[in-house]
């Protein structure tokens, strides 16, 4: 005895023609999107992040991919976002600060961390490596800068930013103007420690 299947009613049709529209406009932009990037000679995105290796940060940066950091980490825009985007980190976080997380990550950082840490962590062998490696490891990150105004830059961008003076009029109390100095026009200070 075979069920006869039912005709879609009419509100389940609209549902599965909006979602196939969708996923149509979803591949066409994806198209669109990657032909004007390939065809385009300048990036679609400013890279507000750099890099100047010492000869200690490039044997960093070797070290840091022969021991699989990029399964989960990102540097140097290659690796996977599973962990923390590394780029730029050097411009937070000094050469002695990073250093002292991959020795001993949870004192560091003062806190439970989800990788990094005693075994059975996933990251827990970094803690073993060679002294050497590390301090070359932490000099190839403490070497990661970011541009004042950049997602892991710790300043906000120089100047006025209409959205900026918008979030704070909105949210912010209204003594905090006088509380606060406004940091964006300050100076920024570098936190590079040179060998």
């Amino acid at each position: 005895m075979s069920k006869k299947k039912q005709p879609l009613k009419t509100g389940e049709k609209v549902l599965v023609s909006i979602v196939v529209v969708f996923i149509v406009l979803a591949a066409i932009s994806y198209v669109i999107l990657e032909t004007v990037r390939m065809n385009s000679d300048k990036p679609l995105f400013e890279t507000k992040t750099s890099f100047d290796f010492t000869a200690e940060g490039a044997k960093g940066s070797k070290i840091f991919r022969e021991a699989r950091c990029t399964s989960c980490h990102r540097a140097l825009r290659n690796g996977t976002n599973m962990g923390l985007s590394l780029d730029g980190v050097g411009s937070a976080r000094s050469y002695d600060w990073i250093y002292s997380f991959l020795k001993d990550p949870e004192k560091t950082y003062d806190s439970k961390t989800l990788d990094h840490g005693a075994a059975p962590k996933e990251a827990a062998y970094v803690a073993k490596l060679p002294d050497e490696d590390l301090q070359a490891m932490a000099r190839f990150i403490s070497q990661l800068k970011a541009e004042q105004g950049s997602s892991s830059a710790p300043m906000p961008p120089k100047g006025r930013s209409e959205f900026i003076d918008s979030m704070v009029k909105a949210w912010a109390p209204k003594d905090w103007k006088e509380r606060y100095e406004d940091v964006r026009d300050k100076p920024v200070q570098s936190t590079t420690e040179e060998q």
